[in-house]
C-alpha cells in the first residue's frame, strides 16, 4: 500500500504537508455550465424541466411533478415496515439528536430584550424559517441519517414547513428504488412533503418554487458536485448551509487506543468516497507501525475496500510528530471536519483545539458514533472551512430581528450623537430626522 508517512522532524515535512492538504472544491468549467443551463430551465419551465431532467438523469418518468411526491401515509407504512431492531434503532436516534438540538435552542435560539436607564427598549427577537427545503443524497447510497440531522434542527426551531428532495434513480428492469429507511427516516423527523427529484433541478426547483414543488427559503443538505454547483448559484435567491468537500478524519493518538480501533475509524471516512480524507497524528513512531500494519490486515476483508484504498493512498496520511502539543497544532492548521482524540486523557488535549468541525474525546468515542445517534448534527465544515464556520444546527434555521423601541428621553440622549455622526457623513436627513424628535 502507498500509504503517505511523514515526520514533523524532517526537512521536507513543510512541502509534504502542503501537498496532503491541497484540495480545490472548485468545480470544473463543464459542470457549471452544465448546471447554469439546468436551473435557467426550471426557472423558464417549471415543472416540465423538473421532469425532463429527472427522466433524463434518473430514469424517472412521469406525466405530472405530483406523481413524483410522496405521501405522508406512504412515509408512515415505511416506517411500520422496518424490523423492529431497524425501527428502534432509527427512533431511538431520533430522540437523541432531538434532545441535543433542543438544548442547542435554550442556548442560542431565545429572543431576550432589555430597557435601559432612560426607559428605551432594546432587544434581538428570533423567528424561524417559513419553509426549507433538505436534499438527502440517493444515487450511490442512502442515508437516512442525513433525513434525521437536516429536519429534526429545523422542527426543533419551529420551522414551519420541511420539503425533501430525494433522488430514486431507476435501476434496471427493477423500478424506482424507494428506501423504506429514509422515508421511514422523513416521518420519524417531521418532513411534511417528500418529493422523488433530486440534482441540479431540485436544488432550482426548490430555490424558485414551480407549480408543484413550493419555493423554500433555504435549502440544507449535502450532495455531489453537479448540487453543490447548484447551491452555489442560488445563494441569494435562498440561503444555503454550506458547500460540503469530501469527507475527514484526523486522529490524535497517544498510543493507548487499540491500533485496529484506529484503523477501523481511518476506515469508516475513507469508504465514503475516493477523495475523502484520513490522517493519523502521534508522536509514537512503534504505534504508527501498529496502525499501518492494522490498516493492511484489515483492509482485505473490507466490502468497499477499493474505496477505502484509492482513499487512503491519494489523500491519506500517517504523521509522526514530536508530541502531543505539536500534533495539536497541526490538527488546527488543517481543521478537520471530525478530530478524534484517541488518548487516555483526551480532556487535556481538547483545550489545544480550536479549529474542527467535531471533537470525538477519548478511545471510546468512535466517530460513526457522532454520524448515526449520539445527538450532535452530522452535517461538519469541510476542508479547512471549520476555522470560520459551525456544524448545522438550530441557528441555521431561525433569523434574528433586531428590537428597539427608545423612549422620549431617549431620543434627547441619542439624537445628538446620531445627527453628529449624520452631518459627518454628509447625511442631513439623517440627522434632521434625529434632531426633530429632541428639539420638541
Amino acid at each position: 500500500m502507498k500509504l503517505r508517512q511523514l515526520d514533523t522532524s524532517a526537512a521536507d515535512f513543510e512541502a509534504g504537508f502542503a501537498r496532503l492538504k491541497h484540495w480545490s472544491a472548485e468545480t470544473d468549467a463543464e459542470i457549471e455550465s452544465r448546471v447554469a443551463e439546468i436551473i435557467a430551465a426550471v426557472r423558464e419551465r417549471g415543472d416540465a424541466a423538473v421532469l425532463d431532467y429527472t427522466a433524463r438523469f434518473d430514469g424517472l418518468r412521469a406525466a405530472r411533478v405530483a406523481e413524483l411526491e410522496i405521501g405522508a401515509a406512504e412515509l408512515h407504512a415505511a416506517f411500520e415496515s422496518l424490523e423492529p431492531a431497524r425501527r428502534n434503532a432509527l427512533a431511538a436516534a431520533a430522540q437523541r439528536v432531538r434532545s441535543y438540538h433542543e438544548r442547542q435552542l435554550e442556548a442560542c435560539g431565545r429572543s431576550w430584550q432589555y430597557r435601559d436607564a432612560d426607559g428605551s427598549l432594546l432587544g434581538q427577537k428570533v423567528t424561524p424559517l417559513d419553509r426549507v427545503g433538505i436534499y438527502v443524497p440517493g444515487g450511490k447510497a442512502a442515508y437516512p441519517s442525513s433525513v434525521l440531522m437536516n429536519a429534526i434542527p429545523a422542527r426543533v426551531a419551529g420551522v414551519g414547513e420541511i420539503v425533501m428532495v430525494v433522488p430514486t434513480p431507476v435501476r434496471g428492469d427493477d423500478g424506482p428504488q424507494r428506501n423504506p429507511l429514509v422515508l421511514a427516516a422523513a416521518h420519524v423527523a417531521g418532513v411534511q412533503r417528500v418529493f422523488t427529484i433530486g440534482g441540479a433541478q431540485a436544488v432550482a426547483a426548490l430555490a424558485w418554487g414551480t407549480a408543484t414543488i413550493p419555493q423554500v427559503d433555504k435549502i440544507t443538505g449535502p450532495g455531489n458536485a453537479y448540487v453543490a454547483a447548484a447551491k452555489r448559484r442560488v445563494f441569494g435567491q435562498v440561503g444555503i448551509d454550506m458547500i460540503a468537500g469530501p469527507s475527514e478524519i484526523l486522529v490524535l493518538a497517544d498510543g493507548t487506543t487499540p491500533a485496529d480501533w484506529v484503523a477501523m475509524d481511518l476506515f469508516s471516512q475513507a469508504e465514503h468516497d475516493e477523495l475523502a480524507q484520513s490522517i493519523l497524528l502521534s508522536p509514537d513512531a512503534a504505534y504508527i507501525a501498529q496502525v499501518r500494519a492494522a490498516i493492511e490486515r484489515l483492509l482485505p476483508a473490507m466490502p468497499r475496500r477499493e474505496v477505502i484504498l484509492a482513499s487512503l493512498e491519494g489523500r491519506g496520511a500517517l504523521i509522526r510528530t514530536r508530541s502531543m502539543e505539536e500534533a495539536c497544532e497541526i490538527a488546527n492548521r488543517i481543521a478537520p471536519e471530525h478530530l478524534e482524540i484517541s488518548s487516555a486523557d483526551p480532556h487535556r488535549w481538547e483545550p489545544l483545539l480550536r479549529h474542527a468541525g467535531a471533537i470525538f474525546l477519548g478511545a471510546y468515542t468512535s466517530e460513526s458514533l457522532g454520524d448515526y445517534c449520539a445527538g450532535p448534527n452530522h452535517v461538519l465544515p469541510t476542508s479547512g472551512t471549520a476555522r470560520f464556520s459551525s456544524p448545522l444546527g438550530v441557528y441555521d434555521f431561525v433569523k434574528r430581528s433586531s428590537l428597539i423601541e427608545v423612549s422620549a428621553a431617549g431620543a434627547r440622549t441619542l439624537g445628538p450623537i446620531a445627527a453628529e455622526l449624520a452631518y459627518g457623513e454628509g447625511l442631513q436627513a439623517h440627522a434632521r430626522a434625529a434632531e426633530l424628535r429632541f428639539e420638541d
